[in-house]
């Protein structure tokens, strides 16, 4: 925890730095020439330093991952929490590509097996860049955006329908003008129109699909104004529930990252007791000049020492 004090913090600095050193690895490994070096069956010595260093990355997280396991109580509700499943999902491709390439070698099943083995390695590591939400562990942000999408399950819901009944709508209108009344060769098909509907309604307009008829281009403003509006209504609830999962989050970390004020809370509830004892129980002596022993005993008791 990067709030228990110096070493968390430098725990929690360290694994940034590797999951940054991890990102800049995953590009580096999608250039030209390194790709054309695998393709190859190379691997020259800028490709072996890419192995070390994401051996190195890897072995980070792995460790990591096996201390937060073993300080967990509950074993099982460990491994069900959303960012243990993506640590898994991320660490695990590369001792599957190990295992897969050792499999796979030269002579050990012929040249369909090393395709396939390929095949596999290339999608494993498209799930590196699962090690990018290692940062919601550190970052109050993110943090915040994934507990609004736990909360706004019912608001996401709401804005596909509402989009899906949008591009139902629109999609055969656009096609109906531009494909039959203005004879044009980019809205082919429906299916082809729900794509130009998507981009239209979220306002995204790439430009590939563009209608050119009168009546395409009023279907075209209808659909922009209608995506408009429907996206509007609940974007707006979901951003109260990010500012309000956000406002909570951050009152939860000063509260953990200073215990004075729930300490002094507590012996003002202590005193709070003390004078509410003493009233009930009627202290004073018998000539009112002070509390009698027994009510000085049960004083004592619920104030403790000094």
């Amino acid at each position: 925890d990067p709030r228990s004090g110096p070493a968390g913090k430098l725990f929690a600095c360290v694994s940034v730095a590797f999951v940054a050193v991890t990102a800049v690895g995953l590009c580096l490994s999608t250039m030209p020439d390194i790709r054309a070096e695998e393709e190859r069956g190379e691997c020259s010595p800028k490709c072996r330093n890419l192995f070390v260093l994401e051996t190195v990355c890897v072995a980070w997280f792995s460790f990591e991952f096996l201390l937060r396991s073993l300080q967990a109580e509950s074993k099982c509700a460990f491994l069900r929490t959303p960012l243990n499943i993506i640590d898994i999902l991320a660490i695990l491709p590369f001792y599957v590509s190990l295992l897969v390439g050792l499999a796979a070698r030269p002579g050990a099943g012929g040249n369909k097996l090393l395709e396939r083995a390929g095949l596999v390695l290339r999608l494993l590591r498209a799930l590196r860049v699962l090690y990018v939400m290692r940062l919601a562990r550190h970052s109050l942000g993110l943090r915040s955006l994934g507990l609004t999408v736990r909360r706004c399950a019912r608001e996401f819901g709401l804005l596909l329908l509402f989009l899906c009944v949008a591009m139902a709508l629109f999609a055969p209108l656009v096609h109906l003008a531009e494909r039959e009344l203005g004879a044009r060769r980019d809205f082919s098909s429906v299916p082809a129109s729900y794509w130009w509907a998507v981009i239209s309604m979220t306002t995204v307009g790439y430009g590939d699909m563009v209608p050119r008829s009168l009546p395409g281009q009023v279907v075209a403003l209808s659909s922009i104004l209608s995506g408009i509006l429907l996206m509007a209504f609940p974007v707006t609830s979901i951003f109260h529930t990010f500012s309000r999962s956000y406002s909570e989050l951050k009152q939860q970390q000063q509260r953990a990252a200073s215990p004075e004020p729930a300490l002094r809370e507590d012996s003002t509830h202590s005193a709070s007791a003390c004078a509410s004892v003493a009233e009930d129980d009627g202290s004073q002596g018998p000539d009112g000049a002070g509390p009698t022993g027994d009510s000085a005993a049960a004083l004592w008791a619920s104030a403790g020492p000094p």
